[in-house]
């Protein structure tokens, strides 16, 4: 029966893995289809009634799609300055849309971002020259047929062209999902975009005359599609800032702060203390034998090692306790509103979960105790003072996981 039940739960969720994409794909289609047949009709709504806009309100739409355009280029110059991002910096129209997701696909990366930049500007250059030829080629614009189902078919060719981009983008998007990668929010704006337009020219398709309800929706699409693309960039540029911000504070190979955030740390703590007249403490720790954990298992082990450390101290810190990374094996731990007694609690109970961790090679660690205001009242002279603790344990003996009353002797 445990087999039989083993084959059909093995049935089961093959089938259910199977049939998954499937089901996706048909909702997929479901959803497409009622969006498909709600904008129809919104459309033919349109046509029906006598809701019209005035040559203001366009105007308005103009100057705001304009400004929202000149913010976004500005932006993604700065953007692409700082990440290399090509597809932001050639976005335009339908045609440089689909070239920026050429360039971006099979345009290597240069190692100067100014190749890249003249690149990236050329493209735009022949695109705008190209747009330009085929319009002053083409013959003077065609009058809409107010009786014909599209009144406006030439308007089908851009709605054609942002439809390839939106399948593109969502294609690469989905390459992203399934590399189990997270795509940006300003790739999904692209997406949103891409469709926008899309809508935009097939409203436009259907206008009968200037201003009418068709020609308005038309105009609020490609103005609403500015606005998701400026939004999205800005919103993807904070995210860009704030990890960038993180990365320069945060010490890669542990996670934990790094010398500059522990520095930032010491500073504000200072001038709190000063403030409350309430102490705070330091810890200074070295990892006894790293040398030797390199030599006998290889750097990989050793930087392992340096990675358990990290992980306990973050583990048995406090949320206000900042540890950090001091620099090559050694750590620092920063305890606000704690005294020397506090402190060598935490240190104790440190050392002794390093002593009982499983895994191979057994740690330690040295410490070194400092505290606000008796040892120092700048962030040199608390780390002086630590160290010099520090030392006095290292280097004069000590058990494997010493008790409360041995490391408060070496403070």
């Amino acid at each position: 029966m445990g087999g039989l039940g083993s084959i059909i739960g093995f049935l089961r969720s093959g089938c259910s893995s199977v049939s998954a994409p499937i089901v996706q794909k048909r909702a997929l289609v479901a959803s497409g289809g009622a969006f498909l047949l709600l904008f129809l009709v919104a459309l033919f709504y349109l046509r029906q009634t006598t809701v019209a806009g005035s040559s203001q309100s366009y105007l308005y739409l103009e100057v705001g799609g304009t400004l929202l355009s000149f913010c976004y280029a500005a932006n993604a110059l700065v953007r692409f300055r700082g990440t290399h991002d090509r597809t932001a910096l050639i976005l335009v129209l339908a045609v440089l849309l689909l070239a920026a997701i050429a360039v971006d696909r099979y345009m290597p990366t240069a190692r100067q971002p100014s190749k890249e930049t003249a690149a990236a500007l050329l493209v735009v250059a022949l695109a705008a020259y190209m747009t330009s030829a085929a319009f002053l080629a083409a013959p003077s614009a065609p009058v809409a047929h107010a009786g014909n189902l599209l009144s406006r078919p030439w308007d089908l060719l851009p709605a054609g062209l942002f439809l390839i981009a939106a399948v593109c983008f969502w294609q690469r998007l989905k390459s992203d999902k399934d590399k189990k990668g997270s795509a940006s929010l300003f790739d999904h704006s692209l997406f949103i975009v891409a469709s926008l337009n899309v809508v935009c020219h097939a409203s436009a398709a259907f206008s009968r005359q200037l201003f009418d309800g068709p020609f308005f929706l038309a105009e609020l699409s490609k103005t609403f599609s500015y606005v998701v693309m400026l939004s999205g960039a800005l919103l993807d540029q904070a995210r860009l800032f704030e990890q960038v911000r993180s990365m320069a504070v945060t010490d890669s190979l542990t996670g934990l702060a790094n010398y500059r955030r522990l520095i930032s740390v010491l500073e504000a703590e200072l001038d709190r203390s000063r403030r409350t007249h309430r102490p705070f403490s330091i810890v200074l720790l070295d990892m006894d034998g790293l040398k030797t954990i390199n030599d006998q298992y290889g750097h990989l082990t050793g930087s392992r090692a340096l990675v358990r450390i990290g992980k306990i101290l973050r583990n048995h810190s406090r949320a206000i306790d900042t540890p950090a990374r001091y620099g090559g094996d050694e750590f620092a731990l920063v305890l606000p509103e704690a005294g020397k007694d506090i402190t060598s609690r935490v240190v104790s109970r440190i050392r002794e979960r390093l002593a009982s961790e499983p895994e191979h090679p057994a740690l330690s660690v040295s410490a070194g105790v400092a505290a606000f205001p008796e040892d120092g009242d700048t962030p040199e002279k608390l780390l002086g003072s630590a160290d010099r603790a520090l030392y006095a344990m290292k280097y004069h003996g000590r058990s494997s996981v010493p008790n409360l009353a041995r490391i408060a002797a070496c403070l």
